[in-house]
């Protein structure tokens, strides 16, 4: 017989690893779990609207991509910084520099390098992933005429680097344990999105890939510019970086449509569309421990109540059974503790028992020594008497003697 498919239910929740913990957000409100090195895991819950707020724009397919891409850039960035402040050197001071431009900047000194991080991030990822490629592909210009054809290369090499990219840092260790929260975000997704409540023993058994990753984003992103790029026909080489550039949020905006469609449906296609996204998640996510799921389960809660989700979506009371399970657990501890208390009755009762046997164990025995002791005092006082007796006896014997 056919194993029957469990069902599956889009919760509209996604996240991100990072420093030691887990970023969730639900909507507009996103929460990031940090274990502290002391053990102590903090939750800070803060809201973001995003670049478009209430616009209607935000339901506008490819449109809404674009800015959501953007959105994810700066709350990716805010959440790590965030984690990263927790394992700073404490004794670390602020420099000179760092005080000038919080006179400067009226103290948004912070935010002001945030962007320029992201700026920066920006540049170099153009550098590497647009002009790089597109540079080493007119390499085979000499051998290639065939402008299409020299497009496809350039996105395979293209490729070639994100995913050497990814092999090289999955290598550091910093990095490795990122990955590993990276897993325990995915499996408290795939665990509510299957019908599971939120428990670790429940989320340790789930898959830690996800159609909806950002590393199967980024993957849809190199294969839409291929397609996208093959129908650039202008030669002049600077035109051509430009325009490539100039139309990176379209291939933002249709890679967002794909990626929201592959989580929300479950076919042949989207299983083909997703497998070699799913592929390279095997490199940048890990298994992780029952400690960072701890993590990644706080995150979740501050932002969604997935109790209420799988009432709604599975018919699935958890509340319920938790408040079972709580009454079980009551009983048995509430009868447990009338086994106990009867047992220390019982052993109280044994104890008076032989105490009372000891009591008159030890009264006999001493009645017993008491009798000996007066039988031998007795004895030994005849004894004297007899040879008192005798040596009178004698006295006298020798006196009457002439």
């Amino acid at each position: 017989m056919a194993r029957k498919k469990r069902k599956t239910c889009y919760s509209g929740i996604g996240g991100q690893a990072v420093l030691e913990g887990v970023m969730m957000k639900n909507k507009d409100i996103y929460a990031v779990a940090v274990r502290k090195s002391d053990g102590e895991i903090v939750v800070n819950t803060q809201e973001y609207v995003g670049i478009l707020n209430d616009s209607f724009l935000k339901n506008v397919p490819f449109i809404r991509g674009i800015f959501n891409f953007i959105d994810s850039l700066v709350l990716g960035m805010k959440a790590l910084n965030y984690s990263a402040d927790f394992f700073e050197d404490e004794e670390a001071k602020e420099s000179g520099a760092d005080k000038v431009l919080n006179k400067v900047s009226g103290g948004r000194a912070e935010q002001i390098f945030m962007a320029i991080t992201l700026i920066f991030s920006v540049a170099l990822s153009i550098g590497v992933f647009i002009a790089l490629p597109y540079y080493l592909s007119t390499l085979f210009g000499k051998y290639v005429r065939n402008r299409s054809l020299l497009n496809i290369i350039e996105g395979a090499i293209r490729i070639v680097i994100f995913l050497l990219y990814v092999l090289l840092i999955s290598l550091m260790k910093d990095i490795r344990r990122v990955y590993m929260y990276h897993g325990a975000e995915h499996k408290c997704i795939n665990c509510l999105e299957r019908g599971r409540a939120l428990y670790v023993r429940n989320v340790m058994r789930c898959s830690r890939l996800h159609r909806r990753c950002g590393t199967s984003f980024l993957l849809f992103v190199m294969f839409v510019s291929i397609i996208l790029f093959f129908f650039i026909t202008v030669t002049n080489p600077v035109y051509r970086v430009v325009l490539r550039i100039a139309l990176i949020p379209v291939v933002a905006g249709i890679s967002y449509e794909l990626i929201r469609f592959a989580g929300k449906h479950d076919n042949v296609l989207v299983r083909i569309l997703s497998a070699p996204g799913m592929l390279l998640q095997r490199l940048t996510t890990r298994e992780p421990s029952e400690e960072m799921v701890e993590v990644a389960i706080q995150s979740v809660e501050a932002v969604f109540d997935w109790r209420e989700y799988l009432k709604e979506n599975f018919d699935y009371d958890v509340a319920a059974e938790e408040a079972a399970e709580a009454e079980a657990k009551a009983r048995a501890q509430a009868e447990e503790e009338e086994e106990t208390a009867e047992r220390a009755g019982r052993e109280r009762a044994e104890a008076a028992e032989r105490t009372g046997r000891e009591g008159t164990g030890a009264a006999e025995r001493a009645g017993r020594e008491r009798a000996e002791a007066a039988e031998s005092a007795g004895r030994e006082r005849t004894g004297a008497a007899e040879r008192t007796g005798r040596e009178r006896a004698r006295n006298t014997k020798e006196k009457a003697e002439p």
